[in-house]
């Protein structure tokens, strides 16, 4: 299986390479800037000059939430415009395309998970066009597996697992907002659940059950008890530790409104697929060690 992955820098396309090269049956290419741009969406059909991919996906967005407020039409060309023509150059070569949403797309306001059928309503510009992008993906490509997460985190790059390690070696205590709740997402379970529908629609053809799904791992937390996960982890394996103090939303003010609930319900994936993503913790744990092996190396 031959994959195309829009956005070579970013946590999940990273997994996706790294859990590829431990694959013979799969092949991933990853492409960035300058070769495959999607502000550019010329740069597209030449990026799939040679051999044809199985499937495509798009990894590639614009994600800085509060810098997004200033800045709607560079994320709109991005993550709308730009996502958009990938999904149509995959449609002229009859290529699936799995495409990357977010939480984003709801106001956080419910008092349970979210599923896919609840109402869209999102409150920054990030959201609003990664709804948009939502809508183009599937206008522009029938054969199309879009996909919501949220807090996702990784052994790359920055993300709260770091933040919170890196604070932990300065600070005794840490102040981590207590009343958002939402469903933290390792990026490698993440990124083999998105190889697990790649082969399963590569396999299934037209008959696969294309459409939207949530997926990200299971139960859900508030960024407060993420922090102390993430800290016991590291305490038991030798890293830095520090006190939680919890904080309110209204005492860590932001420039984009965050969810007050973001838990993604993804009983339909597990239904569709018969894939689920392991417990949050575990995914936490996994994340934390690997972070700090690294760090020793």
């Amino acid at each position: 299986m031959r994959l195309l992955i829009a956005g070579w820098q970013g946590q999940v396309a990273r997994a996706l390479v790294e859990l590829a090269l431990g694959r013979k049956d799969v092949t991933a290419l990853s492409v960035g800037r300058p070769a495959l741009d999607l502000f550019a969406p010329s740069s597209v059909k030449s990026s799939l000059v040679g051999d044809r991919p199985d499937i495509m996906i798009n990894t590639a967005a614009y994600t800085a939430v509060d810098q997004a407020e200033q800045e709607p039409e560079t994320v709109f060309q991005l993550n709308a415009t730009g996502a958009a023509a990938f999904a149509t150059a995959a449609a002229k070569r009859d290529i699936p395309i799995i495409h990357l949403s977010t939480d984003y797309v709801f106001d956080g306001t419910k008092g349970s998970a979210y599923t896919e059928e609840d109402a869209p309503s999102p409150q920054t510009v990030y959201g609003k066009s990664k709804l948009q992008s939502e809508i183009e993906v599937a206008e522009a490509n029938p054969r199309h597996i879009i996909l919501r997460t949220a807090w996702v985190h990784s052994p790359y790059g920055r993300n709260f697992v770091s933040s919170m390690l890196e604070r932990a070696r300065t600070q005794e205590v840490v102040d981590v907002v207590d009343d958002q709740t939402g469903s933290p997402t390792y990026a490698l379970d993440l990124a083999q659940t998105i190889l697990d529908i790649a082969a399963k629609v590569s396999a299934q053809g037209a008959s696969a059950p294309w459409g939207l799904y949530h997926a990200a791992n299971a139960g859900a937390s508030s960024w407060r008890g993420f922090a102390e996960k993430i800290f016991e982890v590291s305490n038991a394996h030798g890293g830095p530790t520090a006190g939680v103090r919890p904080i309110t939303t209204a005492e860590y003010p932001t420039s984009a409104p965050r969810l007050a609930n973001a838990e993604l319900d993804c009983s339909k994936l597990s239904a569709a697929f018969g894939l689920e993503l392991p417990a949050w913790q575990k995914g936490v744990e996994k994340c934390v060690r690997r972070v700090l092996a690294e760090d020793i190396e």
